[in-house]
């Protein structure tokens, strides 16, 4: 058995200020978004994503991946939204197996009103307190990171 790659000062330096600050960013954004409009975080990545996508609606499994969660996560998170009357699903027509998730026009609504609160939860404890050069950076190296986890080039 091979020893670990250890991190030095520095690696562990900012591997653990990435760890703690994004915990600490989530669980803000998530206490605004639930204080404010009663979604949390990952409810609303839900309405966004349908929000992007053609018709406003996506197959369930597609819905997960581009959400990251978990098929049985995203089923709970989506059974809370269809309470709330922000998505139904819909049997698939093209395979009886499949359901599409679909934002309705109340949902629509409703991200539209948080959307306007979380850019500026995401300004203040995010985008504002970094220089331009170092979000750009951030930027590349989290789509480096993405391209690792997704298999791209």
């Amino acid at each position: 058995m091979s020893e670990p790659r250890w991190l030095d000062a520095t690696q562990q330096r900012d591997w653990r200020a990435y760890v703690d600050g994004s915990v600490r960013l989530t669980e803000i954004m998530d206490r605004d978004l639930k204080a404010k409009h009663g979604l949390s975080v990952s409810e609303y990545e839900i309405l966004v994503r349908l929000s992007e996508a053609p018709e406003r609606r996506l197959r369930m499994a597609e819905l997960a991946a581009n959400a990251s969660q978990s098929r049985s996560r995203l089923s709970h998170t989506c059974s809370r939204l269809e309470s709330k009357g922000l998505v139904r699903r819909d049997s698939c027509p093209s395979d009886k197996r499949g359901v599409i998730a679909v934002l309705t026009a109340e949902g629509f609504a409703a991200l539209e009103r948080a959307a306007r609160d979380h850019v500026e939860t995401v300004r203040n404890h995010f985008i504002d307190v970094i220089e331009p050069d170092d979000l750009e950076a951030i930027g590349r190296a989290f789509t480096a990171v993405l391209k690792k986890m997704t298999g791209g080039a």
